[in-house]
């Protein structure tokens, strides 16, 4: 099959148009060369960087889990607790183990009576309890 176009013409005959503008290839002998580049250096260099970054973020991400997993503990524990008032956002209560092991708050300091002292919490605005 005789082409009338020279080789070095970009004509598309599917759709009877000159394309050579919309090549993602070069399409003539004066076109610049295409080089393939050494990435493996560039490869390399970025992995580390970026690996050291993830982890540092997933190391991040699990010391948050654990104070996370300690709060949610700690809320728990004083929630379940017995108490026979109704706590005061920002005040500080105290955890206690009675004679029969039972848990239960009070606004007594540990200086204050003879009870097993477990720890003083804090509740905050969010009625979150926090250890201090």
């Amino acid at each position: 099959m005789k082409s009338d176009k020279p080789d070095a013409v970009v004509f598309n005959s599917l759709i009877g148009k000159y394309d050579a503008s919309l090549k993602e290839y070069p399409t003539n002998v004066g076109a610049p060369v295409i080089e393939v580049l050494n990435t493996v250096a560039w490869k390399n260099k970025n992995l580390q960087s970026v690996n050291a970054q993830l982890d540092a973020k997933f190391n991040d991400l699990k010391h948050q889990l654990t104070i996370f997993k300690s709060l949610y503990e700690n809320n728990q524990r004083v929630y379940n607790a017995k108490f026979s008032f109704e706590p005061i956002v920002g005040n500080v209560y105290h955890l206690y183990i009675n004679s029969n092991g039972t848990e239960f708050l009070s606004i007594l300091a540990p200086n204050e009576c003879n009870f097993e002292f477990i720890d003083s919490f804090r509740l905050n605005s969010d009625k979150i309890w926090e250890k201090l």
